[in-house]
């Protein structure tokens, strides 16, 4: 994907709604593919790195996940939803049940439902 000077902010909010449909419809995978550009033109666009990181945990690709997850942490480390997700990630990892359970114990702690 090439972006003109003047358009690339626009491109990018068109793009980034794009993902959101494929995400809504479920094709996690896609959404991903079409995230991934936008993330790395734009490493601090926090609502497009946890939707990337949703979109790999739902597509099964945990290490990706963690990943991202982890970014999104460094830049908001009191972000409960991302703590949540991580801890979700890890439990799914196997044998990462440690880590698991501090990253939800603190996500219950900033407030956000384990339900």
């Amino acid at each position: 994907m090439t972006y003109e000077a003047g358009t690339q902010t626009d491109a990018l909010a068109e793009e980034y709604a794009r993902a959101q449909l494929f995400f809504d419809s479920r094709a996690y995978s896609d959404a991903a593919l079409i995230l991934a550009p936008i993330v790395d033109a734009e490493p601090a666009h926090g609502a497009a790195r946890l939707l990337l990181a949703r979109a790999y945990y739902h597509s099964a690709q945990l290490r990706r996940a963690e990943e991202e997850l982890r970014r999104v942490l460094d830049a908001d480390p009191v972000d409960g939803y991302a703590r949540l997700m991580l801890g979700r990630t890890l439990e799914r990892q196997g044998g990462r049940a440690a880590e698991a359970a501090t990253q939800l114990r603190l996500a219950e702690a900033l407030g956000q439902s384990l339900l």
